[in-house]
Protein backbone atom coordinates (compact mmCIF):
# COMPACT_ATOMS: atom_id res chain seq x y z
CA UNK A 1 0.00 0.00 0.00
CA UNK A 2 3.00 2.65 1.13
CA UNK A 3 4.33 2.08 -2.88
CA UNK A 4 0.60 1.31 -4.79
CA UNK A 5 -1.46 4.62 -3.13
CA UNK A 6 1.64 7.60 -4.49
CA UNK A 7 1.58 5.52 -7.87
CA UNK A 8 -2.04 6.02 -7.84
CA UNK A 9 -2.48 9.78 -6.79
CA UNK A 10 0.62 10.90 -9.48
CA UNK A 11 -0.91 9.11 -12.12
CA UNK A 12 -4.69 10.63 -11.41
CA UNK A 13 -2.23 14.33 -10.97
CA UNK A 14 -0.68 13.43 -14.14
CA UNK A 15 -3.79 13.02 -16.20
CA UNK A 16 -6.18 15.73 -14.41
CA UNK A 17 -3.17 18.60 -14.41
CA UNK A 18 -1.47 17.77 -17.48
CA UNK A 19 -3.73 15.87 -19.94
CA UNK A 20 -0.94 13.41 -19.95
CA UNK A 21 -1.88 9.34 -20.82
CA UNK A 22 -1.50 7.32 -18.38
CA UNK A 23 -1.03 3.34 -18.25
CA UNK A 24 0.03 1.79 -14.70
CA UNK A 25 1.60 -1.47 -14.62
CA UNK A 26 1.53 -3.58 -11.93
CA UNK A 27 3.35 -6.92 -11.11
CA UNK A 28 0.54 -9.36 -10.20
CA UNK A 29 0.90 -10.95 -7.08
CA UNK A 30 -1.11 -11.92 -3.60
CA UNK A 31 -2.73 -8.57 -2.83
CA UNK A 32 -4.67 -7.94 -0.07
CA UNK A 33 -8.39 -6.71 0.14
CA UNK A 34 -7.14 -3.45 0.85
CA UNK A 35 -5.05 -3.43 -1.79
CA UNK A 36 -7.88 -4.91 -4.25
CA UNK A 37 -10.49 -2.05 -2.90
CA UNK A 38 -7.18 0.74 -3.32
CA UNK A 39 -7.24 -0.63 -7.23
CA UNK A 40 -10.70 -0.24 -7.97
CA UNK A 41 -11.59 2.96 -6.21
CA UNK A 42 -8.95 4.45 -8.14
CA UNK A 43 -11.07 3.80 -11.18
CA UNK A 44 -14.07 5.25 -10.79
CA UNK A 45 -13.70 7.37 -12.76
CA UNK A 46 -11.29 5.76 -14.87
CA UNK A 47 -8.68 7.76 -15.62
CA UNK A 48 -6.08 6.03 -16.71
CA UNK A 49 -5.53 2.05 -17.68
CA UNK A 50 -4.16 -0.41 -15.09
CA UNK A 51 -2.51 -3.25 -17.13
CA UNK A 52 -1.51 -5.85 -14.18
CA UNK A 53 1.29 -8.42 -15.58
CA UNK A 54 0.89 -12.08 -15.28
CA UNK A 55 2.86 -13.35 -11.47
CA UNK A 56 6.20 -14.56 -11.59
CA UNK A 57 7.35 -17.72 -9.87
CA UNK A 58 10.57 -16.82 -7.78
CA UNK A 59 9.61 -19.98 -5.29
CA UNK A 60 13.02 -21.41 -6.80
CA UNK A 61 15.02 -18.20 -6.29
CA UNK A 62 14.82 -16.89 -3.30
CA UNK A 63 13.74 -19.25 0.52
CA UNK A 64 10.03 -18.88 1.78
CA UNK A 65 11.82 -16.93 4.71
CA UNK A 66 13.10 -14.05 3.01
CA UNK A 67 12.49 -10.72 3.71
CA UNK A 68 9.86 -9.08 2.24
CA UNK A 69 12.25 -6.19 0.66
CA UNK A 70 13.63 -9.56 -0.87
CA UNK A 71 10.89 -10.92 -2.38
CA UNK A 72 9.79 -7.72 -4.04
CA UNK A 73 12.86 -7.16 -5.36
CA UNK A 74 13.37 -10.87 -6.96
CA UNK A 75 9.78 -10.44 -8.54
CA UNK A 76 10.61 -6.92 -10.06
CA UNK A 77 13.77 -8.68 -11.44
CA UNK A 78 11.84 -11.80 -13.18
CA UNK A 79 9.21 -9.55 -14.43
CA UNK A 80 11.68 -7.45 -16.42
CA UNK A 81 10.64 -9.58 -19.84
CA UNK A 82 6.94 -9.12 -18.98
CA UNK A 83 7.61 -5.08 -18.34
CA UNK A 84 9.17 -4.55 -21.58
CA UNK A 85 6.87 -6.86 -23.62
CA UNK A 86 3.85 -4.54 -22.10
CA UNK A 87 5.39 -1.54 -23.23
CA UNK A 88 6.29 -3.05 -26.49
CA UNK A 89 3.00 -3.89 -27.20
CA UNK A 90 1.12 -0.25 -26.44
CA UNK A 91 -0.57 0.69 -29.20
CA UNK A 92 2.02 3.94 -29.60
CA UNK A 93 5.42 4.80 -28.10
CA UNK A 94 5.10 5.83 -24.68
CA UNK A 95 7.10 8.81 -23.93
CA UNK A 96 8.98 8.24 -20.10
CA UNK A 97 8.91 5.22 -18.00
CA UNK A 98 8.37 6.10 -14.18
CA UNK A 99 9.89 3.37 -12.06
CA UNK A 100 8.99 2.67 -8.48
CA UNK A 101 11.58 2.54 -5.52
CA UNK A 102 11.87 -1.37 -6.02
CA UNK A 103 11.55 -1.22 -10.22
CA UNK A 104 15.11 0.32 -10.77
CA UNK A 105 16.22 -2.55 -12.34
CA UNK A 106 13.72 -1.86 -15.55
CA UNK A 107 15.54 1.57 -15.72
CA UNK A 108 17.62 0.33 -19.22
CA UNK A 109 13.85 -0.50 -20.70
CA UNK A 110 13.87 3.41 -21.13
CA UNK A 111 17.14 3.77 -22.86
CA UNK A 112 16.68 0.74 -24.45
CA UNK A 113 13.75 2.49 -26.15
CA UNK A 114 14.66 6.09 -26.05
CA UNK A 115 12.54 7.03 -23.16
CA UNK A 116 12.89 9.78 -20.44
CA UNK A 117 13.52 7.43 -17.36
CA UNK A 118 12.66 8.18 -13.39
CA UNK A 119 12.08 6.60 -10.03
CA UNK A 120 9.32 7.52 -8.21
CA UNK A 121 10.51 7.28 -4.14
CA UNK A 122 7.40 7.30 -2.22
CA UNK A 123 8.99 8.31 1.26
CA UNK A 124 11.03 11.51 2.47
CA UNK A 125 14.30 12.84 0.95
CA UNK A 126 16.26 12.28 4.26
CA UNK A 127 15.62 8.64 3.59
CA UNK A 128 16.66 8.45 -0.38
CA UNK A 129 19.69 10.86 0.97
CA UNK A 130 20.71 7.78 3.09
CA UNK A 131 19.70 5.23 -0.12
CA UNK A 132 22.06 7.26 -2.65
CA UNK A 133 24.80 7.19 0.03
CA UNK A 134 24.57 3.51 0.67
CA UNK A 135 26.67 2.03 -1.69
CA UNK A 136 29.36 4.80 -0.36
CA UNK A 137 29.14 3.52 3.00
CA UNK A 138 29.07 -0.05 1.69
CA UNK A 139 32.75 0.73 1.11
CA UNK A 140 33.80 2.89 3.97
CA UNK A 141 32.12 1.70 7.02
CA UNK A 142 33.32 -1.69 8.77
CA UNK A 143 31.26 -3.88 10.36
CA UNK A 144 27.51 -3.79 10.60
CA UNK A 145 25.78 -0.19 10.80
CA UNK A 146 23.77 -1.30 14.23
CA UNK A 147 27.19 -1.62 16.12
CA UNK A 148 28.71 1.51 15.19
CA UNK A 149 29.31 3.77 17.82
CA UNK A 150 28.66 7.25 16.00
CA UNK A 151 25.75 8.39 13.79
CA UNK A 152 26.32 7.61 10.00
CA UNK A 153 26.40 11.63 9.11
CA UNK A 154 24.78 12.39 5.24
CA UNK A 155 26.23 15.39 3.81
CA UNK A 156 24.43 18.78 4.18
CA UNK A 157 21.43 17.01 6.87
CA UNK A 158 20.74 15.16 10.27
CA UNK A 159 22.80 11.91 11.05
CA UNK A 160 21.29 8.73 10.99
CA UNK A 161 21.90 7.12 14.35
CA UNK A 162 22.74 3.07 14.30
CA UNK A 163 19.44 2.24 15.78
CA UNK A 164 17.27 4.21 13.10
CA UNK A 165 19.25 2.91 9.89
CA UNK A 166 16.34 1.06 7.80
CA UNK A 167 15.45 -2.67 7.78
CA UNK A 168 17.93 -4.03 5.14
CA UNK A 169 20.93 -2.06 6.94
CA UNK A 170 20.32 -4.26 9.83
CA UNK A 171 22.30 -7.41 8.44
CA UNK A 172 25.13 -6.70 5.74
CA UNK A 173 25.42 -10.22 5.27
CA UNK A 174 21.23 -10.39 4.07
CA UNK A 175 20.36 -10.47 0.60
CA UNK A 176 17.90 -7.38 1.18
CA UNK A 177 20.63 -5.90 2.06
CA UNK A 178 22.49 -6.17 -1.26
CA UNK A 179 19.52 -5.38 -3.17
CA UNK A 180 19.21 -1.92 -1.02
CA UNK A 181 22.85 -1.24 -1.91
CA UNK A 182 22.14 -2.00 -5.61
CA UNK A 183 18.72 0.04 -5.85
CA UNK A 184 21.20 2.84 -4.29
CA UNK A 185 23.23 2.47 -7.04
CA UNK A 186 20.46 2.95 -9.84
CA UNK A 187 18.55 5.71 -8.59
CA UNK A 188 21.16 8.10 -9.74
CA UNK A 189 20.99 6.94 -13.37
CA UNK A 190 17.68 8.03 -14.06
CA UNK A 191 16.72 11.21 -15.59
CA UNK A 192 15.51 12.82 -12.47
CA UNK A 193 13.90 11.35 -8.61
CA UNK A 194 10.03 12.05 -7.65
CA UNK A 195 9.40 12.20 -3.86
CA UNK A 196 6.06 12.43 -2.45
CA UNK A 197 6.90 15.49 0.25
CA UNK A 198 6.83 19.22 -0.54
CA UNK A 199 10.00 21.83 -0.66
CA UNK A 200 8.89 23.21 2.66
CA UNK A 201 8.68 20.06 4.37
CA UNK A 202 12.84 19.20 4.16
CA UNK A 203 14.34 22.19 2.53
CA UNK A 204 18.13 21.84 4.03
CA UNK A 205 18.03 18.08 2.47
CA UNK A 206 16.81 19.10 -1.02
CA UNK A 207 19.14 21.62 -0.81
CA UNK A 208 21.62 19.52 -0.45
CA UNK A 209 20.83 17.46 -3.29
CA UNK A 210 21.06 20.59 -5.53
CA UNK A 211 24.52 21.20 -3.98
CA UNK A 212 27.70 19.19 -6.10
CA UNK A 213 29.85 19.46 -2.68
CA UNK A 214 27.35 17.71 -0.59
CA UNK A 215 24.88 15.18 -1.68
CA UNK A 216 24.99 16.16 -5.02
CA UNK A 217 28.38 14.14 -5.99
CA UNK A 218 26.36 11.10 -4.47
CA UNK A 219 23.48 11.46 -7.07
CA UNK A 220 23.14 14.17 -9.75
CA UNK A 221 19.61 13.67 -10.77
CA UNK A 222 17.03 16.63 -10.53
CA UNK A 223 14.77 15.83 -7.21
CA UNK A 224 11.06 16.53 -7.73
CA UNK A 225 9.43 17.01 -4.68
CA UNK A 226 5.68 16.94 -6.16
CA UNK A 227 3.71 15.92 -2.48
CA UNK A 228 1.70 15.35 -0.29
CA UNK A 229 -0.07 12.94 -3.21
CA UNK A 230 -2.80 11.47 -1.12
CA UNK A 231 -5.84 9.38 -1.38
CA UNK A 232 -8.67 11.52 -1.74
CA UNK A 233 -12.50 11.14 0.27
CA UNK A 234 -14.01 8.66 -1.00
CA UNK A 235 -17.79 9.66 0.54
CA UNK A 236 -18.55 6.05 1.59
CA UNK A 237 -20.12 6.14 4.90
CA UNK A 238 -20.19 3.40 7.72
CA UNK A 239 -21.55 2.73 10.94
CA UNK A 240 -17.99 3.95 12.69
CA UNK A 241 -19.04 7.51 11.01
CA UNK A 242 -22.13 7.16 13.33
CA UNK A 243 -20.14 6.76 15.99
CA UNK A 244 -17.78 9.26 15.43
CA UNK A 245 -20.81 11.77 15.22
CA UNK A 246 -21.68 11.42 18.74
CA UNK A 247 -17.89 12.25 19.97
CA UNK A 248 -16.45 16.00 20.55
CA UNK A 249 -14.09 17.86 18.72
CA UNK A 250 -11.21 16.52 18.65
CA UNK A 251 -11.38 13.68 21.60
CA UNK A 252 -10.92 10.48 19.67
CA UNK A 253 -6.88 8.92 19.23
CA UNK A 254 -7.04 6.63 16.14
CA UNK A 255 -5.01 3.45 16.77
CA UNK A 256 -3.73 1.85 13.10
CA UNK A 257 -0.72 0.26 11.96
CA UNK A 258 -1.00 0.05 8.75
CA UNK A 259 -2.12 -2.61 5.81
CA UNK A 260 0.54 -4.93 7.28
CA UNK A 261 1.50 -3.97 11.05
CA UNK A 262 0.99 -6.67 13.43
CA UNK A 263 1.87 -6.39 17.17
CA UNK A 264 2.83 -9.29 19.30
CA UNK A 265 0.10 -10.82 21.62
CA UNK A 266 1.89 -9.15 24.72
CA UNK A 267 2.40 -5.85 23.33
CA UNK A 268 -1.18 -5.83 21.96
CA UNK A 269 -2.36 -6.73 25.92
CA UNK A 270 -0.08 -3.62 26.89
CA UNK A 271 -1.69 -1.16 24.28
CA UNK A 272 -5.41 -2.36 25.41
CA UNK A 273 -4.76 -1.40 29.13
CA UNK A 274 -2.84 1.45 28.10
CA UNK A 275 -5.30 2.65 25.61
CA UNK A 276 -8.33 1.80 28.47
CA UNK A 277 -6.16 3.51 31.66
CA UNK A 278 -5.87 6.86 29.33
CA UNK A 279 -9.58 7.12 29.61
CA UNK A 280 -9.39 8.62 26.00
CA UNK A 281 -11.99 7.53 23.41
CA UNK A 282 -10.10 5.42 20.89
CA UNK A 283 -11.00 3.74 17.77
CA UNK A 284 -8.17 0.66 17.11
CA UNK A 285 -7.83 -1.40 13.91
CA UNK A 286 -6.98 -4.73 15.52
CA UNK A 287 -5.52 -7.51 13.21
CA UNK A 288 -4.59 -10.64 15.39
CA UNK A 289 -1.18 -10.95 17.21
CA UNK A 290 1.77 -12.25 15.77
CA UNK A 291 3.43 -14.56 18.29
CA UNK A 292 7.22 -15.00 15.85
CA UNK A 293 10.38 -12.91 16.28
CA UNK A 294 11.50 -13.83 12.54
CA UNK A 295 12.87 -11.29 10.28
CA UNK A 296 9.89 -9.35 8.87
CA UNK A 297 7.63 -10.19 12.10
CA UNK A 298 5.98 -6.84 12.04
CA UNK A 299 4.43 -6.89 8.64
CA UNK A 300 2.40 -9.75 7.72
CA UNK A 301 0.16 -7.78 4.57
CA UNK A 302 -3.00 -9.90 3.63
CA UNK A 303 -2.57 -12.67 6.22
CA UNK A 304 -5.36 -11.87 8.85
CA UNK A 305 -9.07 -12.79 8.68
CA UNK A 306 -12.09 -9.92 9.36
CA UNK A 307 -13.64 -13.11 10.95
CA UNK A 308 -11.09 -12.91 13.94
CA UNK A 309 -12.69 -12.60 17.66
CA UNK A 310 -10.50 -9.68 19.13
CA UNK A 311 -11.80 -10.89 22.47
CA UNK A 312 -9.43 -14.08 21.91
CA UNK A 313 -6.22 -11.99 22.13
CA UNK A 314 -7.36 -8.93 23.89
CA UNK A 315 -7.66 -8.77 27.75
CA UNK A 316 -10.49 -10.37 29.08
CA UNK A 317 -13.39 -7.75 30.30
CA UNK A 318 -11.33 -4.74 27.61
CA UNK A 319 -14.82 -4.81 25.45
CA UNK A 320 -16.52 -4.82 27.98
CA UNK A 321 -15.43 -2.14 29.91
CA UNK A 322 -14.50 -0.48 26.90
CA UNK A 323 -17.68 -0.04 25.27
CA UNK A 324 -18.60 3.47 25.69
CA UNK A 325 -15.17 4.76 24.93
CA UNK A 326 -13.70 3.19 22.46
CA UNK A 327 -14.42 0.89 18.91
CA UNK A 328 -12.83 -1.90 17.11
CA UNK A 329 -12.67 -2.37 13.87
CA UNK A 330 -11.48 -5.37 11.80
CA UNK A 331 -8.31 -5.22 9.77
CA UNK A 332 -8.95 -2.68 8.10
CA UNK A 333 -10.70 0.94 7.97
CA UNK A 334 -11.04 4.26 5.79
CA UNK A 335 -7.74 5.86 7.07
CA UNK A 336 -8.36 8.89 5.56
CA UNK A 337 -12.13 9.39 6.50
CA UNK A 338 -11.03 8.74 10.14
CA UNK A 339 -8.40 11.17 9.77
CA UNK A 340 -10.84 13.89 8.48
CA UNK A 341 -13.14 13.37 10.89
CA UNK A 342 -13.16 16.56 13.15
CA UNK A 343 -13.55 14.20 16.23
CA UNK A 344 -10.58 12.64 15.47
CA UNK A 345 -7.77 14.36 17.56
CA UNK A 346 -4.55 12.10 17.17
CA UNK A 347 -3.22 8.92 15.21
CA UNK A 348 -1.35 6.40 17.20
CA UNK A 349 0.53 5.01 13.84
CA UNK A 350 2.97 3.13 12.94
CA UNK A 351 4.16 5.93 10.55
CA UNK A 352 4.45 4.63 7.15
CA UNK A 353 5.01 8.16 4.62
CA UNK A 354 1.20 7.23 3.75
CA UNK A 355 -0.35 7.31 6.81
CA UNK A 356 2.24 10.40 7.72
CA UNK A 357 1.32 12.08 5.12
CA UNK A 358 -2.79 11.53 5.30
CA UNK A 359 -2.09 12.65 9.46
CA UNK A 360 -0.34 15.99 8.36
CA UNK A 361 -2.75 16.81 5.95
CA UNK A 362 -5.33 16.03 8.01
CA UNK A 363 -3.84 18.62 10.73
CA UNK A 364 -3.77 15.21 13.28
CA UNK A 365 -0.58 14.84 15.78
CA UNK A 366 0.80 11.39 16.13
CA UNK A 367 2.03 9.01 18.46
CA UNK A 368 4.79 7.21 16.30
CA UNK A 369 5.11 3.95 16.74
CA UNK A 370 7.55 2.62 14.04
CA UNK A 371 7.83 -1.42 13.50
CA UNK A 372 9.80 -2.09 9.73
CA UNK A 373 10.90 -0.79 6.67
CA UNK A 374 12.26 3.39 7.01
CA UNK A 375 9.64 3.86 9.39
CA UNK A 376 12.53 4.09 12.17
CA UNK A 377 13.67 7.54 10.31
CA UNK A 378 10.27 8.31 9.88
CA UNK A 379 9.58 8.34 13.79
CA UNK A 380 13.13 10.41 14.13
CA UNK A 381 11.68 13.14 11.66
CA UNK A 382 8.44 13.49 13.31
CA UNK A 383 9.57 13.68 16.56
CA UNK A 384 12.76 16.03 16.06
CA UNK A 385 13.10 17.60 13.26
CA UNK A 386 9.16 18.26 12.62
CA UNK A 387 7.94 18.24 15.98
CA UNK A 388 4.55 16.61 15.33
CA UNK A 389 4.81 13.75 17.27
CA UNK A 390 5.87 12.06 20.36
CA UNK A 391 7.04 8.54 20.69
CA UNK A 392 7.33 5.89 23.53
CA UNK A 393 11.08 5.61 25.26
CA UNK A 394 11.43 2.25 23.88
CA UNK A 395 11.54 1.18 20.67
CA UNK A 396 8.63 -0.98 19.56
CA UNK A 397 10.74 -3.32 17.01
CA UNK A 398 12.68 -4.17 19.72
CA UNK A 399 10.83 -4.18 23.48
CA UNK A 400 7.25 -4.04 24.54
CA UNK A 401 5.71 -0.90 25.45
CA UNK A 402 4.41 -1.13 28.79
CA UNK A 403 1.10 0.32 29.39
CA UNK A 404 1.64 3.07 31.91
CA UNK A 405 3.56 4.53 29.22
CA UNK A 406 1.01 4.04 26.46
CA UNK A 407 -1.54 5.78 28.53
CA UNK A 408 1.28 8.96 28.83
CA UNK A 409 1.93 9.72 25.48
CA UNK A 410 -2.05 8.65 24.68
CA UNK A 411 -2.66 11.83 27.30
CA UNK A 412 0.29 13.88 26.57
CA UNK A 413 -1.28 14.03 22.90
CA UNK A 414 -4.77 14.42 23.73
CA UNK A 415 -4.77 16.61 26.73
CA UNK A 416 -4.71 20.19 26.49
CA UNK A 417 -1.03 20.37 28.70
CA UNK A 418 2.22 21.85 28.52
CA UNK A 419 3.73 20.80 24.90
CA UNK A 420 0.49 19.51 23.75
CA UNK A 421 -0.74 22.71 21.93
CA UNK A 422 2.61 22.97 20.64
CA UNK A 423 2.72 19.70 18.54
CA UNK A 424 -1.35 20.59 17.34
CA UNK A 425 -0.21 23.89 16.46
CA UNK A 426 2.94 22.82 14.54
CA UNK A 427 0.90 19.81 12.38
CA UNK A 428 -1.93 22.74 11.54
CA UNK A 429 1.11 24.76 10.11
CA UNK A 430 1.99 22.03 8.06
CA UNK A 431 -1.24 20.99 6.85
CA UNK A 432 -1.61 24.67 5.77
CA UNK A 433 1.94 24.50 4.03
CA UNK A 434 1.02 21.56 1.99
CA UNK A 435 -1.99 22.48 1.23
CA UNK A 436 -0.06 25.74 -0.34
CA UNK A 437 2.68 23.51 -1.95
CA UNK A 438 -0.08 21.30 -4.36
CA UNK A 439 -1.84 24.48 -4.99
CA UNK A 440 -1.68 26.74 -8.72
CA UNK A 441 1.59 28.75 -8.31
CA UNK A 442 2.80 26.13 -4.59
CA UNK A 443 5.91 24.68 -4.62
CA UNK A 444 5.00 21.33 -5.60
CA UNK A 445 2.31 22.48 -8.41
CA UNK A 446 5.59 24.11 -10.11
CA UNK A 447 8.02 21.04 -9.58
CA UNK A 448 5.44 18.65 -11.06
CA UNK A 449 5.11 21.38 -13.79
CA UNK A 450 8.90 21.24 -14.31
CA UNK A 451 8.61 17.18 -15.09
CA UNK A 452 5.92 17.63 -17.26
CA UNK A 453 7.88 19.97 -19.48
CA UNK A 454 10.35 18.10 -19.57
CA UNK A 455 8.77 15.20 -20.84
CA UNK A 456 6.53 17.35 -23.07
CA UNK A 457 9.70 18.39 -24.94
CA UNK A 458 11.86 15.67 -25.08
CA UNK A 459 12.68 14.13 -28.71
CA UNK A 460 10.67 10.88 -28.39
CA UNK A 461 7.57 12.69 -28.02
CA UNK A 462 5.67 11.95 -31.32
CA UNK A 463 4.52 15.28 -32.88
CA UNK A 464 0.60 15.91 -32.76
CA UNK A 465 0.02 12.93 -29.76
CA UNK A 466 -0.52 13.01 -26.03
CA UNK A 467 2.11 12.94 -23.52
CA UNK A 468 2.46 8.93 -22.24
CA UNK A 469 3.67 7.69 -19.08
CA UNK A 470 4.08 3.99 -18.35
CA UNK A 471 4.31 3.24 -14.29
CA UNK A 472 6.31 0.50 -13.35
CA UNK A 473 5.37 -0.65 -9.35
CA UNK A 474 6.02 -2.90 -7.09
CA UNK A 475 3.31 -5.83 -5.28
CA UNK A 476 3.09 -6.37 -1.80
Amino acid sequence: MGHLIPVLELSKRLVTHHDFTVTVFVVSCHMSLAESHVIQSSMSPKLFDIVQLPPVDISHLVDANATVVTQIAVIMREAIPAIRSAICSMNFRPTALIVDLFGTESLPIAEELGLLKYVYVPSNAWFLALTVLVPFLDREVEGEYVDQTEPLRIPGCRAVRPEDVVDPMLDRTNQQYFEYVRIGKEIPTSDGVLLNIWEELQPLTLAAFRDETLLGRFSKSPVYPIGPLTRQLSGSRSELFDWLDKQPRESVIFVSFGSGGTLSYEQMTELAWGLEMSQHRFIWVVRPPTRTAADDAFFTAGTASSGDDPSTYLPAGFLTRTKNKGLLVPIWAPQVEVLSHPSVGGFLSHCGWNSTLESVANGVPMIVWPLYSEQRMNATLLEEELGVAVRPKVLPSKKVVGREEIEETVRQIMEDKEGKNEIRARVKELKYSAEKALSKGGSSYTALSRLAQQIEISKQRPTGTEGYVSLAIKPN
